[in-house]
C-alpha cells in the first residue's frame, strides 16, 4: 500500500510573472515530489502535485508565499490518493 498522496493546489495573488512556476519545480525537485504547475488566465497558478505527506505538507507550506516576489492571497487546496502518472515536476503550458 502506497503512503503517497495528492493535493491539488489553486494559489491566488500576484502569483504570475514573479518566476512562481519555475522556483515552485524547483521546491518540488527538492522534496521528491511529482506532478506539474502551471498559469491559469485568471492570473492564478494551479498546481497537482504527489509524494511522501510530509514532502507534500512542506510544499503546500511553501505555497502560501512562494519565491520572493510573490504576494500569495490564498491558497485552495484538494487531497486526495496519488495515481503515481507523474515521473518528474513539470511547468505546463497557461490553461
Amino acid at each position: 500500500m502506497s503512503t503517497q498522496r495528492r493535493a491539488t493546489l489553486r494559489i491566488q495573488g500576484t502569483v504570475q510573472g514573479v518566476s512562481f512556476r519555475e522556483s515552485s519545480r524547483a521546491e518540488a525537485l527538492r522534496l521528491g515530489l511529482s506532478g506539474w504547475v502551471r498559469n491559469r488566465s485568471d492570473s492564478s497558478v494551479e498546481a497537482t502535485v504527489e509524494g511522501e505527506p510530509a514532502a507534500l505538507e512542506v510544499f503546500v507550506s511553501w505555497c502560501h508565499q512562494g519565491p520572493r516576489l510573490a504576494r500569495v492571497t490564498h491558497v485552495a487546496r484538494t487531497d486526495g490518493d496519488a495515481t503515481g502518472e507523474f515521473r518528474t515536476f513539470t511547468v505546463e503550458r497557461t490553461s
